[in-house]
């Protein structure tokens, strides 16, 4: 994920690392070529592009510009539901640890590594991981290795143990009603998040957009060679870098729980949640916390 920091004109030209340039510097590539061939058709055989002026690509673009916002505006709500789902499970992890806290340490510790255990069993399988080993990190859960849903069984085992602690009196009914609606918005949590995985954009209009942008990109330097010459790849890139950055930037927020650059810091999400239930339970070996690299966290 990019992170928030002001970024100076230097970093603004030439950062990389955070930026979508990268993920297109082929197409744009193929793009310079198609330019500099189109120039020298058009300097070699004057004729053969003299009549094809801008005039339709010019209606074209707008179109296709206002098509691209509808997806990338669509590709946001999903990135930003996501990241409001994590940011409630971090919510509700704490306020179940700060509402354990009258129970004996002994007691207590079980459910905060359970927790844990689910945020690392969460992102894991979010993002295609060993969601097994992320939770038997932190506390043991039975039937783990043949549950179908691992995480789930760890957040199952969490309940199972504040209703076996209400059984021997250590919670009341209604203290124990008070936890059961915190593992209840973190269930919530994980199937929202499972949902937004699930369900991606639908593949027709993506691959519309994917083929107009191309071909759209493609034929304008024949259209601007004769009239401007050689200031026709300048301006075909800086108009390929914007559709084909925001094509790609709409397929990294279209699947907000990946590994790339725009995508959400599951990793740095977890962390500070283990850390603050473990800060929570006394203990003082605090994992470090995850700092960004340049413009992301992961």
């Amino acid at each position: 994920m990019i992170v928030g920091r002001r970024a100076g004109l230097f970093e603004i030209a030439f950062a990389l690392r955070g930026s979508i340039l990268p993920s297109i510097a082929g197409r744009l590539a193929v793009l310079l070529l198609v330019s500099i061939g189109a120039v020298l058709t058009a300097q070699r055989w004057p004729a053969a592009l003299e009549r094809l002026n801008a005039l339709p690509f010019t209606l074209i673009g707008l179109s296709l510009s206002i098509f691209m916002s509808f997806r990338n505006n669509a590709c946001y709500d999903r990135w930003w539901e996501a990241r409001k789902l994590w940011g409630g499970l971090i919510i509700a992890a704490r306020s179940f640890a700060r509402q354990t806290q009258g129970l004996p340490t002994d007691k207590r510790e079980p459910l905060l590594l359970g927790l844990a255990g689910f945020a690392g069993g969460l992102a894991a399988r979010l993002r295609g991981g060993d969601e097994r080993a992320a939770i038997a990190r932190w506390r043991e859960v039975p039937g783990l290795a043949v549950a179908p849903n691992p995480t789930d069984a760890a957040l199952a085992a969490v309940g199972a143990d504040c209703a076996r602690l209400e059984g021997q009196g250590a919670l009341t009914a209604i203290h124990l009603s008070v936890l059961e609606a915190r593992l209840t918005e973190l269930s919530h949590v994980q199937a929202a998040c499972e949902r937004i995985k699930a369900t991606p954009s639908p593949f027709s209009y993506s691959l519309m957009l994917h083929r107009t942008a191309h071909v759209f990109c493609l034929l304008l330097p024949f259209a601007l060679a004769h009239a401007l010459g050689w200031w026709t790849p300048a301006l075909v890139l800086l108009i390929g870098y914007t559709f084909f950055g925001l094509d790609a930037l709409g397929d990294q927020l279209e699947d907000p729980f990946g590994l790339e650059d725009n995508d959400l810091p599951l990793d740095a999400m977890v962390r500070t949640v283990e850390r603050d239930l473990l800060f929570s339970l006394g203990r003082e070996d605090l994992p470090p916390v995850i700092e960004a690299k340049g413009y992301r966290l992961t």
